[in-house]
């Protein structure tokens, strides 16, 4: 009795995922002028408030 090899193709695990764009643009704040209190910073995009945050120096 002989046995035939069947050739089998190589299965590969393909994964595919997605990287988020790194930010071309930067925006450093220097707070070491500013006097001690609380803050309010408003991120504003065409007239529209995107991000607001509040931070205490």
């Amino acid at each position: 009795m002989k046995i035939d090899s069947i050739a089998m193709k190589k299965q590969y695990d393909v994964q595919i995922g997605t990287i988020e764009s790194a930010p071309f643009y930067q925006i450093n704040l220097n707070i070491n002028h500013l006097q001690k209190g609380i803050y309010t910073l408003k991120i504003i995009h065409k007239n529209k408030v995107i991000k607001k945050t509040t931070f205490k120096k």
